[in-house]
């Protein structure tokens, strides 16, 4: 399959940022790559008038700063950006992601204000039901590193956004549970895009990058990512 991979870009979902690949960025850089994890920026017009296009100029940016080969992984809404920007990558590598046109139409419906309170609205007990895998630790610190997101950008996302077909290769992660992007959604999606599969064992649309398996999902990705 070529040369092995040396860098990989991880771009976040949705009201967070790049510490949610704290574990995966260690996995990663244990085994020599050069990774790069930064939060997504809001524009300069503010967080209400950020969009798609604002983020997906930020990952195209970063990615071009990584040697290649190079893998640009994205969880949630960073993997429908991961699938945007795909003709800068040699791999990628999709958690959860939030899908693409026409497969968004499968999406729970979902209104989203001009900017989504996730910061000003966190609680820790919302937080650990919605990280039924994560220990107390990571929920705490998850508590508090949620950051509001511009509705503009979700609404665009769950709109339907219409990507290029990927040319190169491509791995899926789903989990066992997710109540955000359904784990059928997303092994429907692999099959459409040829891409490998790895179904999670985590039980949240985040595990994969937070719960207590984290790092075996990340050695899983990282194994992957390793075949020539």
């Amino acid at each position: 399959m070529g040369e092995r991979i040396r860098s990989a870009l991880m771009v976040h979902g949705g009201g967070g940022g790049g510490w949610e690949w704290n574990v995966w960025k260690g996995v990663f850089e244990a085994a020599r790559l050069r990774v790069a994890a930064p939060d997504l920026q809001a524009s300069p017009r503010g967080l209400a008038a950020t969009g798609l296009d604002d983020y997906a100029a930020q990952v195209r940016a970063a990615l071009a700063a990584l040697p290649r080969p190079r893998a640009l992984v994205g969880a949630s809404l960073g993997g429908l950006l991961a699938m945007e920007c795909a003709g800068y990558a040699d791999a990628l590598v999709l958690v959860n992601p939030l899908p693409p046109a026409p497969w968004h139409g499968q999406l729970p419906g979902r209104d989203w204000p001009d900017v989504v309170p996730w910061q000003r609205d966190a609680r820790l007990t919302g937080t650990r039901r919605a990280l039924p895998d994560a220990d107390e630790a990571t929920a705490l610190f998850a508590f508090r590193h949620w950051r509001d997101e511009s509705g503009r950008a979700m609404r665009e996302a769950y709109a339907g956004r219409t990507v290029a077909r990927p040319e190169c290769r491509v791995l899926c992660i789903a989990s066992m549970v997710d109540d955000d992007v359904p784990p059928a959604l997303t092994a429907a999606l692999a099959t459409d895009l040829e891409a490998s599969l790895l179904r999670a064992t985590a039980v949240s649309h985040v595990g994969p990058l937070l719960g207590r398996n984290a790092a075996d999902c990340a050695a899983q990705a990282l194994a992957w990512l390793s075949q020539r």
